[in-house]
């Protein structure tokens, strides 16, 4: 498969997962694991599970935008600390791995800032607001469903891009500029 079909392999089958019943977070994450474009062995889509509802129906951060964080750290996540016998040296390189330029944190970032872009919120609670006393009626079904496609769009387009790339992208959000300069200015 060439990167544009992987892109929309990724997309259908979380759109398709829906329909299934996995839930937001789940959606992502499998079409990921399913594609090919990890390693990780199907037992990871557990760690989904729980950040369905904005992390067990409490109303954070939609499920899309934690599975789609989950599905691109499986891709571009690190999975060890720089190397070195100085603690704090190590504390330090594994600081500006994610907080630098390039950093990871950037990548990151681009997943709510897309996506808040067109749904307005990152919180599930305000994201299906408009059916919080008719849950899971067809309206809110279909949104949620629309915001999961475009959240594994997102994803597999993210996790076909260069990390280096990604992760020397500007910080958007809250973040302007470096976090670590936005802590130090007065």
């Amino acid at each position: 498969m060439d990167t544009q079909e992987q892109i929309e392999f990724v997309k259908e089958r979380a759109r398709k997962n829906f329909s299934k019943g996995y839930n937001c977070a789940e959606c992502i994450l499998e079409a990921v694991l399913a594609s090919g474009l990890t390693e990780m062995p199907p037992e990871v889509l557990k760690l989904a599970t729980g950040f369905g509802g904005g992390v067990g129906l409490y109303g954070d951060t939609c499920g899309a935008i934690t599975g789609a964080t989950l599905a691109v750290g499986a891709v571009h996540g690190r999975s060890e600390l720089p190397p070195g016998e100085d603690r704090k040296e190590v504390a330090k390189r594994a600081g500006e791995e994610l907080y630098g330029n390039p950093g990871l944190y950037r990548v990151f970032n681009l997943i709510p800032n897309q996506l808040v872009e067109k749904y307005g919120h990152t919180q599930c609670r305000e994201i299906a607001g408009p059916w919080k006393d008719t849950w899971l009626c067809r309206e809110h079904a279909l949104h949620c469903r629309e915001l999961i496609t475009d959240a594994a769009e997102l994803t597999a387009r993210l996790i076909c891009t260069d990390k280096t790339e990604l992760a020397s992208r500007p910080f958007g959000g809250k973040w302007r500029t470096s976090p670590t300069r936005a802590r130090s200015a007065p």
